[in-house]
């Protein structure tokens, strides 16, 4: 069980646009998306990773043209980061293609097939909330 989760898994997060940013780079201008500006150290916060790590990342992002820098209006020290109209476009099309994917895996399968798999998923959710 615990290998055909994790194969299912890591083939469900290699989903994504056609040259696409990995997962770790696309976390942060879906987080932008999301939640809105934030400075270098929250989104480093967040993602548990070195304020060095988190600067090469949003680095190659404002380079690629899917987020920007700005000063904080509050406090012009402080640098915000938000993601742009690409990065929004592109926080908004990973979810939609791999939701695609997994949505089309059933149709190859029998009907006796996806009732046992349903069964599966409904046993798998009870685990995962237990």
């Amino acid at each position: 069980m615990r290998s055909a989760v994790g194969r299912l898994y890591r083939r469900f997060r290699s989903e994504r646009p056609e040259g696409s940013l990995g997962d770790a780079v696309l976390a942060v201008p879906t987080r932008l998306h999301e939640h809105g500006p934030q400075t270098l150290t929250e989104l480093s916060k967040h993602d548990r990773v070195s304020p060095a790590s988190m600067s090469q990342t949003v680095n190659r992002l404002t380079s690629a043209g899917y987020a920007e820098r700005s000063r904080d209006p509050g406090d012009r020290r402080k640098v915000l980061f938000s993601a742009t109209a690409e990065g929004d476009e592109l926080a908004g099309a990973a979810p939609v293609q791999r939701n695609a994917w997994l949505d089309e895996q059933p149709a190859a399968l029998s009907a006796e097939d996806r009732a046992v798999i349903a069964r599966a998923t409904a046993r798998l959710i009870s685990i995962a909330d237990s």
